[in-house]
């Protein structure tokens, strides 16, 4: 929260303009988004007149020294740690991967896509506006690669294509937060799966998946569905009651690796292909998942 004093009253958004050197359009937004506060109440009209005491709600990067894996001019590639937000939930958010993507490249910078926050790798930020419209635009038509280790219960031994449909919405039983499921009026969704390694005192295996669709929870849902839940995932493959625990914290690091094989989610995002003003990529993380996976396996 930034505090300012206006000596001469004027219009709100002509404050933004004048004495914070913003674009018309963003000192509109950020009226709009409610992050001018006047009298202790958000400013609701771009022409309120204000004077005296005004409050902004600003978002200042602070970096916590993550750096990119991969940049050019218009992009660039970051190996996010699992645990890390994709962005803030809310203002009191302390951290997330935008801190470090606009700490580096600027305010107009920004993530293209999202992985959930206990999935570590691969994060592709824009490091414009008209790079971040591209790129979205890509992973909306399809037109990227995407690829994911991940260690699983069980023994996958052969190649399988899961071709099942995801729905998103509120559950009926009293698990409502549990909003992604296999349910024949959901979407299309597809996912390969690669059996990689096994490891038969664990029964374990190292899989790589390549998702086909980009639904919400799908790798962590097709592999619940097929009987090899990811090690470590707190929802897909517990009961309901550990489920609604887990979301309301009351499971402990030391129960939920007794409950799920590992105290995080064990999927990885490893590679990244696509094209892009006439240049092919492809980009692997430079994460050792394998070793990361057997070191939270095998800590007892």
């Amino acid at each position: 929260m930034k505090q300012f004093q206006i000596e001469k009253e004027m219009p709100a958004f002509l404050f933004l303009m004048r004495e914070l050197k913003m674009e018309q359009r963003i000192a509109q937004r950020t009226i709009g988004r409610g992050r001018l506060i006047y009298h202790g109440e958000p400013v609701v009209k771009d022409s309120t007149p204000v004077v005296g005491k005004i409050e902004m709600i600003d978002f200042e990067p602070k970096s916590r020294g993550l750096e990119p894996s991969f940049v050019t001019n218009d992009f660039a590639l970051f190996d996010k740690p699992s645990g890390v937000l994709i962005h803030p939930q809310n203002r009191n958010t302390p951290y997330s991967l935008i801190d470090e993507i606009k700490h580096h490249f600027g305010m107009d910078a920004n993530i293209t896509h999202r992985i959930d926050q206990e999935t570590s790798g691969l994060v592709l930020s824009a490091n414009n506006k008209k790079s971040e419209r591209t790129l979205k635009m890509m992973f909306e038509n399809r037109e990227m690669r995407k690829s994911y280790r991940a260690l699983v219960h069980g023994h996958v031994s052969r190649e399988t294509m899961i071709d099942v449909p995801l729905l998103r919405a509120q559950d009926e039983s009293a698990l409502v937060r549990m909003v992604v499921k296999v349910h024949e009026s959901g979407k299309a969704s597809q996912t390969n799966i690669i059996p990689l390694e096994y490891f038969p005192e664990l029964d374990m295996t190292l899989v790589e998946a390549q998702p086909h669709t980009g639904r919400q929870h799908q790798i962590r849902v097709h592999l619940f569905h097929v009987k090899h839940p990811i090690v470590g995932d707190p929802i897909y493959g517990q009961k309901e009651v550990d489920v609604l625990r887990f979301l309301d914290r009351e499971i402990s690091l030391e129960e939920r690796e007794e409950l799920s094989g590992a105290s995080r989610l064990l999927l990885h995002a490893s590679r990244l292909g696509f094209e892009y003003q006439g240049n092919i990529y492809d980009i692997h993380s430079q994460v050792n998942f394998r070793a990361l996976a057997l070191k939270c396996v095998n800590k007892k």
